[in-house]
């Protein structure tokens, strides 16, 4: 099932098409009109493939009117290919590199998740610092059941017992890849596929 979700979340860059989009917004912020022109297809033909970066969360879009402008997500584009290289290479030494750093990492872990959540469980506020939101939502969606289909009603409920505004962290777990949305089911993706804090200064 790993395997399949990372192949899946691949999948949008196989097409010479969509490289060539990427590229072009590699220069800067571009609307549907101007990237068909110079990718010389109708923008009929940008729109689906755009929708298919936005659905792997390679592409921001934002809307100015009736103009939708796109840009890179970086930070995903270069998440999406450690993704696929962690679940490559599983060496012992890189195990042990691991072993070694789960000491702090579990220090700085649980003091984030002292300082935001109240003994109740509930979440006092959503951070502002990328770092503290991961392992917030890294916190959160542990309690998932993996595996597990969940409506968006069933996901908001789940989120609610955390924090009122739901609708923000449930756009987060999208976002940072903690989960994947279809046909208005939400399932985890595998952690390989997780936005990582770790690597976050």
């Amino acid at each position: 099932m790993q395997l399949d979700k990372v192949v899946s979340y691949h999948k949008a860059l196989a097409d010479p098409t969509r490289i060539r989009l990427l590229i072009l917004l590699a220069d800067g912020e571009l609307n549907g009109q101007v990237l068909a022109e110079k990718l010389g297809v109708t923008p009929a033909t940008v729109t689906h493939h755009a929708a298919k970066l936005r659905e792997a969360s390679l592409i921001n879009e934002r809307r100015e009117k009736n103009t939708i402008y796109f840009s890179l997500n970086d930070y995903f584009i270069k998440n999406g290919s450690n993704a696929a290289a962690n679940l490559i290479y599983r060496t012992s030494q890189q195990k042990g590199g691991e072993e070694q750093m789960n000491e702090e990492f579990e220090r700085v872990r649980q003091s984030v998740i002292k300082n935001f959540f109240a003994a109740t469980g509930q979440l006092k506020s959503i951070p502002a610092q990328l770092k503290k939101k991961l392992i917030v939502l890294e916190y959160m969606v542990s309690k998932l059941e993996k595996g597990r289909k969940y409506t968006e009603k069933e996901l908001t409920e789940f989120i609610k017992g955390f924090h009122p505004d739901f609708a923000t962290i449930r756009r987060e777990f999208i976002m940072h890849q903690f989960m994947f949305r279809e046909n208005e089911i939400y399932e985890l993706n595998p952690p390989e596929m997780w936005a990582k804090w770790e690597t976050l200064s």
